[in-house]
């Protein structure tokens, strides 16, 4: 079981289990989509297949990925010592369950359980901890379960969102450059302050590559048409960002049409298309390499203008819904009302 788990290295382990020792809270461990799911072994058995199938949704970045990673502990076994340390805790059961009582017992947070439901608490067993409890009725009736359940997938999604974009912002947000782009060029967007920018004519890049290119690069181009098209179809907005990349990127890219998904977007009022699709380097540069792409038009009338924002990352070998959410981040702070 413990070689599906995305755990840091083992001295970060002893350490935690050190202080542990000396009666305190050791730091946790784990990744924040690395959910340790604990429950009866007899219940685990009943509702594995629902609380799998609520959680781990996939998420289309080159593949399908998961957004989040279940891993099941029973309460008090063999790897329980380890596994409670986990950043993110699922602990499902009555009020009176003894790992429930522990957690809440524990706790940093005053929670107050008030019957059947979904509740959160901190640092139970762990610093940086997130408990979260499904409390069934108390004659353990699994009929709410389905229910409880999507409204934890729905709140740790909205958590882990909110923990990809801080960390993306840690190194502060280019508010200055926002200015700087609203006074000379009609726009604003928010980037992290490690991320590079370069102008040239109407197209604007920002980049992230940092700090080697070949193992992770996040790249936003914005660039514009005036007057603005009054339609564009998807091939031609796929033309419009393919003759921006062939001329400003550092490597060829060709979009991949298969899997591609086309929806209407809307913006702080501007409505447009999105695209989300992969990037693949043509087979005759001898070596592999592709990632996932997400870009939008948006249409801002009182410039008369169309704008083709391009958001694209390079990560192999990593997971890239994280990457994904910082990129959707990005552009969600677009505003051509300046």
């Amino acid at each position: 079981m413990l070689d599906t788990l995305k755990i840091r290295p083992f001295a970060t382990l002893l350490l935690a289990t050190a202080l542990t020792a000396c009666g305190e809270k050791g730091m946790t461990y784990g990744d924040a989509n690395s959910v340790i799911a604990v429950t009866d072994a007899e219940r685990w058995g009943e509702i594995s297949q629902t609380v799998i199938d609520t959680l781990e949704q996939t998420i289309q970045t080159v593949r399908d990925e998961k957004a989040f990673t279940v891993t099941y502990q029973e309460p008090y076994a063999q790897y329980w010592n380890n596994l409670r340390r986990f950043r993110q805790m699922l602990l499902i059961g009555t009020q009176s369950d003894p790992w429930i009582t522990e957690a809440l017992d524990e706790s940093s947070t005053d929670v107050d359980i008030e019957g059947p439901g979904v509740y959160q608490a901190k640092n139970a067993w762990a610093r940086d901890q997130t408990i979260t409890f499904v409390i069934l009725p108390d004659d353990g009736s699994l009929d709410p379960l389905p229910r409880l359940l999507a409204e934890v997938s729905t709140m740790l999604d909205r958590q882990f969102r909110n923990y990809a974009a801080s960390r993306m912002y840690m190194s502060g947000v280019n508010e200055a450059l926002s200015d700087t782009l609203a006074a000379e060029v009609g726009f604003r967007i928010l980037v992290p302050d490690v991320y590079r920018w370069q102008r040239q004519d109407s197209v604007v890049i920002f980049r992230n590559d940092q700090p080697d290119p070949s193992e992770l690069i996040r790249q936003v181009m914005v660039t514009w048409r005036t007057p603005a098209p009054s339609s564009l179809s998807t091939e031609e907005i796929i033309a419009w960002r393919q003759s921006v990349a062939d001329g400003l990127y550092n490597e060829p890219q060709e979009l991949v049409e298969e899997g591609m998904s086309v929806e209407p977007v809307t913006l702080n009022g501007h409505e447009g298309m999105e695209i989300r699709t992969q990037w693949r380097n043509p087979p005759d540069r001898g070596w592999p390499a592709g990632g996932l792409v997400l870009m939008r038009t948006l249409t801002c009338d009182a410039q008369d203008r169309m704008y083709l924002i391009d958001a694209w990352l390079y990560a192999p070998g990593r997971e890239k819904y994280e990457y994904l959410v910082q990129l959707e981040t990005i552009l969600g702070t677009f505003d051509c009302e300046v």
